[in-house]
Parts: structure tokens; C-alpha cells; sequence
């Protein structure tokens, strides 16, 4: 049987010089990865080839980041279809979910020994220019937008990570933290092997080089080898892999963080003609609101705990990777010793029920229901939960407005903007220091006059977590003219870190933990103060989740009780 060992990753050597590059050239990095010499003479002013051998957070949280692939189908027509133009449309849809860096990665498929890839910070569209596009061939690829958690800033920390591998090279883009990583980390160094960032992507491609326990007969077994990663590490995380003519999707055992398959679909066939569209492709996304820009139709999503592979001639579920069960001693707080398997029983799934509040886009669809209508029913929970006397609804746009429409329908009161946004000055996530929030939020609205003055106002807003933006909301209406200003938070007082992708660090951040109700209702300066409760929450997510094999998904809701869905390591 083979060892570890035997096929280990040299990351270590490739990406130093990948990185030393990256830094030296406004962040910006070209490369095909090949078989060349380490001295490439390429070079061409603000980006650096790179050249391998062949083996935000303000006041909102902050998803980790945004996965995105795409495989054409084995007669698609690649003089009309660019693979990296479908990945940067794609990237552009999540834009959302990771705002500080990007990168696409692109091949030919089997037989080739080289990858093509371009990197850089900033937002996808001011990172890729058309003659960039063009020079990612390919038939296959997949792409990754940034928001930094686990590996902070750094811009060799950008995705997709790449390595190569005895049996050719290897591309990895990960959305999520896994919960484990001190000890993975520590796994892989005592096997000797260096790690040259503090990204979680590297460590997992480091855990893929592990030859499973059963061993391999013929080539890499990848779908035994991510089942191993699987078993060691059980959340939280949705990898889309490339090698070679293939696509891996991988979605965590608690199906933590989201995951889909769509269907690239030819744009030729004539609308409402009996011939059905012709596939052009398949693609995964962290969101369907991307299939809907690069010309596609959402298959399903990914099933918790689930291994995909897309290639040339369609998808097809390799495994599904059980959730562990926990000892029966933590489980219901018995002796040690009356611990057996056969008596546990296994957890719920943990589905982020932030996605449904504020991570994902209106238009994504999980679980079968789409996510505008969820952030409606929370605005119709909440106008039940805390009704307040008032003359008009609005919101803090936008992924609230949704929230807001609900609470007005709920207490029958009209829906009015009072707010505009400065779209030109960017969300004020994109910098994760302080100060750059509070600069951000200054200049980013603007009150309609005429819609406040005299008004008892009741804002819906998704969540509070620093309160350093609904403050100066509040002063703002009120020297616009507002006689009252009640807010209605359509979420529950976020109390706890998140320790799986989202950027919540300290319990101190978190301004519920610091204020109570009354007090936090004085400091915002606000007439009213109230939020949904956790039941609410979760009524309003379930209501419409379309009902699978008898049982409805269950939700992580860690940062609202304290209740993580698996022991963390500290």
C-alpha cells in the first residue's frame, strides 16, 4: 500500500516563488502552470507569470467568499463558449460573499500538464480586463472571491490555491473555516511537510496528498481521498477542486456552508419552442443567483455531506460523507464509560441560517425556496413579535428591503424609502479596519426629506453586530426630520463568535454582549428598540423549505445561541 508520503504536495517550493511575484507587482498575478524553467523571462509591467513545474468587516458580518466552476460538455462549441468568461460573469454574481481579491483558473482538461491563471485584490470586474479573459484557455475551470477570515490579507492567501501533484497539477477554492485547523495543521507538519500560507485552502490540498486508508489501485482515487478529509475535518466548508477534465463539489457533513449545481444551457433554442435548450455545461456555485448571468438553470443543490464530480459528460454524485456522531458522554453528559456507537445518534445538519438573513443574494434559492421570501416572512414575524405604533415602514437598503416590505404588509402600513445610496462609494465591508467602516458609512446615504418629516419612522434593518452604522442612520433621519425612529431588527442579537467562515472574532465586537436592550436602544438613540426572536427565525426559514425525504434541514444558529453543531478544539 502506498504511503502519504509517497504523494505528497510541494506546495512549499511553487508557491514561494509564485508569492514572491505576487507581492512585487501591485498584487497582481498572471501564470500558466507547466512544465517550464524556474527563470521564465515573462514578464509584462503590472502583472508577473508565475511558472510551476508539473507536479471586510463593519458593522454586518461577512461571508468568507464566493466559489464558482464551470465544465463545458465534451461537443460544446469552444469558439462560442469562453469558459473563463462564464467563470468571471460568475464571479461577478457572487461579488457579495468576497469583495477583497479574485482569481480564475482554467485548462484544458485531460492530458494537459498545465493550468492558466490570473489573481489579483480588488473587485472581480476592475481585476480582469478582456484581454485577460482571453488569454485563460480552457474548457474547464473554476473561480474564487475573497473576504478574508482564516490567512488575514495577505495576497498569497488568494484563491483558487494551486498545486501540483505526482499525478498532475491540482486547483482548490474553498469557502468556510475549518473548525479544526490547529490540530489538521499539526497533522501536517509532523509529517514533515512545510506550509507557506495561513490559508485553510493549502491545508486542505496538504490533507488531499494523504493516500486514503484503503489505498489506491489505479491513479488517485479523489473521491476516497476527499471522503478522508471529510472524516477528519467535519465542518465547515464547500470546495470546488479541479484536475485534469474534472470538477469535485464538496459540501461539509453539516452542510454549513451552501453549494449548487446548475446546467450551462445553449442561448439558440427559440423560446417556447418544443426543442428544449442544449447543454452547454455544468457549473457549481456557492449561490444560484449566478446561473441566471452566465445563461444557466439550477439543477439542486449539493447535499450536506455530499462528493459531485462535473465533467465533460455530465454530474454524478460520487459518495455522501456521514455527520459524525458525538460520544454519547457529550451528548447527553454521561459517564465515559457508557459510550457506544450503536446508541448514538447522529446530529442534525447546520445549514448557516445567516445565509437566509443577509449572506446570500435575494434571488438565491435553498432548500427549494427562494431567499427574498424568507426575509419577508422574517419582516412579518417581527411586525407580530413587536408591533409599534408608526406612520411609515422603510428600511436601510438593501438586503433588508425585503424585511421591511414584510413588516408593512404584516401591520398594514405603508412602505416608503427614506434612505438613498451612494452606490459609488462601495460597501463599507471592504475594509476590515475600524476606521475605514466609520469613514465608508459617513459617506453612504443620503435621507429623503420629503418622505420624514413629521413621520414616526419604524427602519428594518437584518442585523446589528457593531452598531457602528445604525447610529449615525438614526441621527441622520432625525435632522432630516423624522419625529420618531423605531428599529426593528429582522434577526435575532447576535451573542456569539462565529468559528466556521464568518468574520465575527471576539464576543467583545458584538455589541449586544455589551449593552443590553435598554441601554443599546439609548446609545443607537433610537425611540424603540426590538429584535426577531430565535423561534421566529426559524419559523419564518422553515415555513417554506421544500420537504425531502421526510425530514426538513436543520440550521446552524451558533452566533445567536452559543450552540455550535460540533465540539471546537479550544
Amino acid at each position: 500500500m502506498a504511503t502519504g508520503k509517497e504523494d505528497k504536495i510541494d506546495a512549499t517550493q511553487n508557491l514561494t516563488r509564485v508569492t514572491s511575484e505576487f507581492k512585487g507587482v501591485n498584487h497582481l498575478a498572471w501564470g500558466t502552470q507547466a512544465s517550464e524553467s524556474d527563470d521564465d523571462p515573462r514578464r509584462d509591467g503590472a502583472a508577473a507569470w508565475g511558472n510551476i513545474d508539473d507536479e471586510v468587516a463593519d458593522s454586518k458580518l461577512r461571508e468568507a467568499c464566493g466559489v464558482f466552476g464551470c465544465v463545458l460538455a465534451k461537443d460544446a462549441p469552444l469558439d462560442t463558449v469562453s469558459i473563463a468568461q462564464v467563470i468571471y460573469l460568475g464571479l461577478v454574481a457572487l461579488q457579495h460573499r468576497g469583495q477583497e481579491c479574485a482569481g480564475i483558473v482554467t485548462s484544458e482538461g485531460r492530458g494537459t500538464r498545465k493550468f492558466h491563471y490570473y489573481k489579483g485584490e480588488g473587485l472581480v470586474a476592475s481585476i480582469f480586463t478582456d484581454e485577460q479573459i482571453t488569454k485563460l484557455k480552457g474548457s474547464i475551470g473554476i473561480g474564487h472571491s475573497r473576504y478574508s477570515t482564516a490567512g488575514g490579507r495577505d495576497p498569497c492567501n488568494t484563491q483558487p490555491f494551486m498545486v501540483h501533484t505526482r499525478h498532475g497539477p491540482l486547483a482548490i477554492a474553498h469557502n468556510g473555516e475549518l473548525i479544526n485547523a490547529v490540530a489538521l495543521r499539526k497533522t501536517v507538519l509532523d509529517r514533515g511537510v512545510g506550509l507557506s500560507t495561513c490559508s485553510d485552502s493549502e491545508l486542505i490540498t496538504q490533507m488531499l496528498s494523504l493516500t486514503p486508508p484503503r489505498g489506491e489501485k489505479h491513479g488517485p482515487d479523489w473521491g476516497a481521498r476527499i471522503r478522508h478529509l471529510m472524516e477528519a475535518t467535519p465542518t465547515a466548508y464547500s470546495l470546488a477542486l479541479l484536475h485534469e477534465d474534472k470538477i469535485y463539489g464538496v459540501r461539509d457533513p453539516f452542510g454549513n456552508r451552501p453549494l449548487c449545481i446548475g446546467r450551462l444551457m445553449s442561448l439558440d433554442a427559440k423560446s417556447g419552442g418544443a426543442e428544449s435548450p442544449k447543454s452547454l455545461g455544468w457549473i457549481l456555485s456557492s449561490e444560484s443567483c449566478a446561473f441566471q448571468s452566465v445563461g444557466a438553470m439550477l439543477i439542486r443543490e449539493v447535499y450536506p455531506g455530499e462528493i459531485v464530480e462535473l465533467g465533460p459528460y455530465g454530474v454524478r454524485s460520487l459518495d455522501l460523507v456521514p455527520r459524525p456522531k458525538p460520544p454519547l458522554s457529550e451528548a447527553a453528559g454521561l459517564p465515559d464509560e457508557t459510550d457506544h456507537p450503536s446508541l448514538r445518534e447522529a446530529p442534525p445538519s447546520a445549514f448557516c441560517i445567516f445565509e437566509y438573513v443577509y449572506f446570500a443574494r435575494a434571488d438565491s434559492i435553498y432548500e427549494g425556496q427562494q431567499v427574498y421570501s424568507v426575509r419577508k416572512r422574517c419582516g412579518r414575524q417581527l411586525a407580530i413579535e413587536a408591533p409599534v405604533d408608526a406612520d411609515i415602514i422603510s428600511t436601510v437598503p438593501e438586503s433588508a428591503t425585503p424585511a421591511a416590505m414584510g413588516f408593512a404588509l404584516q401591520c398594514g402600513l405603508p412602505y416608503v424609502e427614506v434612505l438613498c445610496r451612494n452606490r459609488y462609494v462601495g460597501r463599507s465591508f471592504i475594509q476590515p479596519d475600524t476606521r475605514s467602516r466609520q469613514l465608508a458609512v459617513a459617506k453612504k446615504f443620503g435621507a429623503l426629506t420629503e418622505n420624514l418629516v413629521g413621520r414616526r419612522v419604524v427602519l428594518v434593518d437584518d442585523s446589528i453586530v457593531r452598531g457602528t452604522t445604525v447610529g449615525p442612520i438614526i441621527r441622520l433621519l432625525r435632522q432630516a426630520g423624522a419625529r420618531e425612529v423605531h428599529i426593528r431588527i429582522a434577526s435575532p442579537p447576535i451573542l456569539h463568535p462565529c468559528y466556521m467562515g464568518i468574520n465575527i472574532p471576539t464576543r467583545g465586537e458584538l455589541i449586544a454582549n455589551n449593552k443590553p436592550l435598554e441601554e443599546l436602544t439609548s446609545f443607537i438613540g433610537a425611540d424603540s428598540l426590538a429584535y426577531l426572536s430565535i423561534e421566529g427565525l426559524v419559523k419564518a426559514v422553515s415555513e417554506g423549505v421544500a420537504v425531502k425525504n421526510g425530514t426538513s434541514s436543520g440550521y446552524c444558529t451558533a452566533c445567536l445561541d452559543g450552540k455550535y453543531p460540533v465540539h471546537l478544539e479550544w
